[in-house]
């Protein structure tokens, strides 16, 4: 008798198990929710790409002059100097100037997509705690009453330091940090907001900055210097053709007899000294 009755009950609670687990249609509260990012809630001004992976300022108009300007300057100099040089001086000239403008692209891009140190905003809960506190430390205030400049002074290694409250970000900045007007975001180490890289240039993306300013002025000198050697090196390629087709006079035959002796000389001896 006691083994008929515990047999219904273990295949009772055998079969609810069973059902329980293998139904998904019943656990609906068991899915975890999607979580949403801090530049999900709190965008700012900003542009998204790949999942935030790329950041960027809403007005991108003039980074795409900067890509255009230094595109057609470099894809000039490479379709009408780099030959020649190449076939008259070495062919270093374009290698070296195919690096430095791959490095300047890439301290380009670096600088303009990469996150410039925005520090997140406050949650309401942690606006309001906040609020609380600054309360609490002004004192009551009546209808007349202006309260004062929104601070909290902390000590950093051993010196005191004042935090300035953020009333659109809703936190106490740290030292150093400004809020950007066009990005609409407090960024940590705030320089200034960079339209040629379409970007603030901040903690995180400052030596992309820098690099991308440094390699850019190498790369103009390079392109200058030897645009101008081009030039030298064709009129004087010209000039040379000119008096060499020119119809010869007496003066100018005897002229280019005396050279060409000169030249033949020049180069026995040449031969001479080397073999």
């Amino acid at each position: 008798m006691h083994l008929g009755v515990e047999e219904p009950i273990r295949e009772c609670q055998y079969n609810q198990i069973c059902t329980h687990n293998s139904s998904p249609m019943d656990t609906p509260h068991t899915k975890k929710k999607k979580i949403k990012r801090k530049w999900q809630v709190f965008p700012g001004r900003n542009k998204f790409y790949c999942n935030g992976r790329i950041m960027m300022a809403k007005q991108t108009g003039v980074f795409y002059l900067t890509m255009v300007l230094i595109l057609v300057t470099s894809g000039l100099f490479f379709a009408f100097d780099c030959p020649f040089l190449a076939s008259n001086l070495t062919p270093a000239i374009p290698a070296i100037g195919g690096v430095l403008f791959v490095f300047v692209m890439g301290m380009l891009l670096r600088a303009s997509f990469s996150d410039p140190g925005v520090l997140p905003r406050a949650t309401p809960e942690e606006a309001a705690d906040i609020e609380r506190q600054i309360d609490a430390t002004n004192g009551p205030s009546g209808p007349g009453y202006r309260p004062p400049p929104r601070t909290r002074e902390v000590v950093i290694n051993g010196q005191t330091v004042k935090l300035k409250y953020c009333f659109t970000c809703k936190i106490f900045r740290p030292p150093r940090a400004s809020h950007c007007s066009l990005c609409d975001n407090c960024v940590e180490r705030f320089d200034h907001h960079c339209p040629w890289v379409g970007n603030c240039v901040g903690r995180r993306n400052y030596r992309f900055f820098y690099l991308f300013i440094l390699s850019l002025s190498f790369l103009t000198i390079f392109i200058f210097a030897f645009v101008i050697t081009h030039v030298i090196l064709s009129k004087s390629a010209d000039r040379l053709l000119s008096y060499i087709t020119s119809p010869f006079s007496p003066k100018t035959h005897d002229r280019s007899y005396r050279t060409l002796s000169y030249l033949t000389v020049f180069g026995k001896t040449t031969q001479c000294f080397c073999f």
